[in-house]
């Protein structure tokens, strides 16, 4: 559903991104992270035909991304993204609905529908008296009027409180299961982590890293094995009547079983912890290594 292939974008002598290459299939939920000025929102903004990439091509849903046609098949939601606000909810969803050439009667369905799925009350209010929370679930609403295949949504619950953060995360992954294809970007690494089919790390205009999550910690994250003993052992810490040891191998395991065993005790559990999305963003952001 979505192709990019050597993306580069230059503003004068400043390369914003560089080289980016990849592709997101029908139904799949693909991140794409990085730090500030990483270049992931330039990157979004070349895919919605918004900006002209310096080089390097793209297609979404099939269509160059300079085609007017692939407007219709894309929702676009970028972060800062400022409604008419003497409008209402319904008056403006109308209103696009109307650009791109939706029947009325199926839009005016298609409006309830999705402002039901949000749980937006108030929908004649005007859009300048509704809280923050409320104006982006319109603005999500916005992106879905025209029934696209594809959505690019670049920190969609930026700045917003947890409840309704929680609730436009939830929405997003039932548009997911719907069978939505989506570019999703965000600050927020749990979300990232908790939606995501596979994830892109950009640093420095350059995607450096990509794959799914399993991946993407076999290659750069760290998996430790806390071992809890009923006896002491070294280099132990006695926890709620029992004594933990971390180690990062299963052969450190046997050696701490052993060790149990020699003082008259026992392994009485194992657990296994990896490193978190953020950890590992961490690791590939300081190595600075060329994804593969």
């Amino acid at each position: 559903m979505i192709e990019a292939w050597e993306l580069r974008k230059e503003y004068g002598g400043f390369v914003a991104v560089e080289g980016s290459s990849f592709s997101v299939d029908r139904g799949e939920v693909f991140g794409i992270i990085g730090p500030n000025g990483a270049g992931k929102t330039t990157t979004l903004k070349m895919l919605a035909g918004l900006l002209e990439p310096t080089a390097g091509e793209a297609e979404v849903a099939g269509y160059d991304v300079s085609e007017t046609e692939m407007r219709h098949q894309l929702g676009f939601l970028p972060e800062e993204s400022p409604l008419y606000e003497e409008m209402t909810p319904k008056t403006y969803l109308d209103f696009f609905a109307d650009l791109y050439d939706v029947d009325s009667a199926v839009a005016r369905e298609r409006r309830e529908e999705t402002l039901d799925d949000l749980d937006l009350e108030h929908r004649n209010r005007q859009l300048g008296d509704m809280s923050k929370g409320m104006k982006r679930k319109v603005a999500i609403a916005r992106s879905l009027i025209n029934d696209p295949e594809v959505l690019i949504y670049d920190e969609p619950a930026s700045g917003l409180d947890p409840l309704t953060t929680n609730y436009i995360i939830e929405f997003t992954e039932r548009l997911a299961e719907e069978g939505k294809t989506i570019i999703f970007s965000a600050h927020n690494l749990f979300h990232v982590e908790s939606i995501c089919d596979r994830v892109a790390i950009m640093n420095e205009g350059e995607i450096v890293a990509r794959g799914d999550l399993d991946r993407l910690q076999d290659e750069y994250g760290e998996t430790t094995y806390h071992v809890y003993t009923t006896v002491e052992i070294p280099e132990s810490v006695r926890e709620n009547g029992r004594y933990r040891t971390v180690v990062e191998s299963m052969e450190a395991v046997d050696e701490r079983r052993e060790q149990a065993q020699a003082a008259g005790g026992e392994v009485v559990d194992i657990r296994t912890e990896q490193s978190s999305l953020e950890e590992v963003f961490l690791n590939v952001a300081q190595s600075g290594r060329p994804g593969q």
